[in-house]
């Protein structure tokens, strides 16, 4: 057990069985009454962010959690087969843990993996990934990047919105976080 003062961002509490990670965390000492730590906390499971108050010197039960590097491998089905860059080892995680994260998981692709006690939490993907479209309607004769937006299929099978003169086989670059087009690739 720790108490309040070891609160800082990134660390991940275990509150009522839940992991939480801490997103913002603000010391307040009152002129009148006792010092408390308001923080903004999320969910590492469901990304739900919540406000919470802890009374200064309170004890909270930190989680250790270990960020690692790995390299995706490939889908089989019942999950995503990862290696750890350090030691080989695989590591399959579930697909409700890698949740949305597959729109954008291509093979021999980096990402970091948060585990606590051996246990996948998360992943971390890049900001951005390199994706080929692989099928968009054809674009006509004068339209422009200012014109509007068509759909494109990329190479995972997720469907995003790109500007209209783009065709099929072009590389373009997709925010991971919202799904964006972002620009072509060369």
């Amino acid at each position: 057990m720790a108490s309040t003062a070891d609160i800082k961002n990134g660390v991940v509490l275990n509150i009522d069985g839940q992991l939480w990670s801490v997103v913002e965390f603000q010391h307040v000492k009152p002129g009148k009454g006792g010092a408390f730590v308001r923080t903004k906390l999320k969910n590492v499971m469901t990304g739900k962010v919540v406000d919470k108050t802890f009374n200064a010197g309170s004890k909270v039960e930190i989680e250790n959690v270990d960020r690692r590097d790995f390299t995706y491998l490939y889908n089989d089905g019942d999950g995503f087969v990862f290696m750890d860059t350090a030691d080989f080892d695989q590591l399959t995680v579930a697909a409700a843990t890698v949740g949305d994260a597959k729109n954008f998981l291509l093979e021999n692709q980096q990402v970091t993996i948060a585990l606590n006690n051996g246990n996948p939490l998360y992943i971390d993907l890049p900001a951005s990934v390199v994706l080929e479209v692989t099928y968009t309607e054809p674009g006509l004769q004068g339209d422009r990047s200012s014109a509007g937006t068509k759909p494109a299929t990329v190479e995972t099978g997720y469907e995003i919105q790109v500007p209209l003169f783009l065709e099929t086989g072009t590389k373009v670059k997709v925010d991971t976080r919202t799904g964006d087009y972002l620009g072509r690739v060369s």
